[in-house]
């Protein structure tokens, strides 16, 4: 197994186990907040989109061609140069989107839907959790491998216009990063 292999899969597993701390932080903290369960559900539904469009980016960057591409990155269009860099990578763009991001988001996913669970089983609703277990985890489910379904035959259908969107997503984030760390503090008069 070639050294760059070994060190791409390290640095995702140690990306992943640091993205899944921060991610199960943050929703755990927003779930404890939350008194309702319509506000959690909304979290678990945008936990299971989040899922749907990576693995949407993940299909796409496979299927791009980087030569698309090539002649907008020429004319300076934004964006074309980031979609340019995501093509050439795609493979570990691929793996990032939908094994990264896409595990994460089905772990998360369970969890939180467990948690509404036991929320909905302590108002004694009077349904047993059994019931509650198994229709929570067929409707995490059904989203996911529906909306996942829907989303891979759009992506192989548009995989140059998604990417080049996320190219141009991408460069408008770095671009309001970078000017941000870029202004100077304001000079305070004496």
């Amino acid at each position: 197994m070639p050294q760059s292999t070994l060190k791409h899969a390290l640095v995702l597993g140690l990306g992943a186990f640091f993205l899944a701390i921060v991610l199960s932080l943050l929703s755990q903290s927003l779930l404890s907040k939350i008194k309702s369960i319509f506000p959690a559900l909304l979290l678990l539904l945008i936990i299971v989109l989040l899922g749907i469009v990576f693995d949407i980016i993940g299909t796409a960057v496979t299927k791009a061609s980087e030569s698309a591409f090539h002649a907008k990155a020429a004319r300076k269009i934004t964006g074309a140069k980031e979609a340019v860099a995501l093509a050439k990578n795609a493979d570990k763009v691929a793996s990032f989107c939908n094994d990264v991001v896409g595990d994460i988001s089905g772990t998360l996913s369970g969890a939180i839907g467990a948690a509404i669970v036991i929320r909905l089983a302590s108002w004694g609703l009077g349904l047993p959790e059994v019931l509650l277990s198994t229709l929570m985890t067929a409707s995490i489910a059904g989203i996911t491998i529906g909306g996942k379904g829907l989303g891979k035959n759009y992506a192989l259908r548009e995989a140059e216009a998604i990417i080049f969107k996320v190219g141009q997503l991408i460069a408008f984030l770095s671009r309001g990063i970078f000017l941000s760390q870029n202004r100077k503090a304001p000079k305070r008069g004496k």
